[in-house]
């Protein structure tokens, strides 16, 4: 996963959220903060650059003060492939195991994907 730092690369993002509003509602909103200053210390991964396939907007790991707490470690996800998100919650860096979390997000088929993740792996998922 890449995060995204560079000013035009997170207005480029913005603008190619907003046109698939309301499904990417619970990843604009921090990709407009993170663009503007960042004072809740968040952070925008996307999968590729500039064509992604899933954005993930997170609080920077240096920042989670619980493990446990999975408020705290909330993610916020938009996707455009169901495999892409799969994938993110399979096998990669950007989601550890190690610290509870709630991931967020507004598409038909979310709960599944994770679902189906969570037995893979043998997790309990609430």
């Amino acid at each position: 996963m890449l995060i995204l730092r560079c000013p035009a690369q997170l207005q480029l993002l913005e603008e190619t959220l907003r046109k698939s509003l309301p499904t990417t509602l619970p990843v604009l909103g921090t990709v407009m903060t993170v663009a503007r200053g960042n004072p809740a210390s968040h952070e925008v991964l996307v999968d590729s650059w500039p064509h992604f396939s899933i954005v993930l907007t997170r609080l920077r790991p240096e920042d989670h003060r619980d493990p446990k707490d999975y408020y705290i470690n909330q993610l916020s996800v938009f996707y455009r492939d169901k495999g892409a998100l799969q994938a993110l919650l399979g096998g990669t860096e950007a989601v550890t195991r190690e610290r509870a979390f709630q991931i967020v997000g507004m598409q038909d088929g979310l709960d599944e994907a994770v679902q189906e993740v969570a037995s893979a792996k043998g997790m309990k998922v609430e």
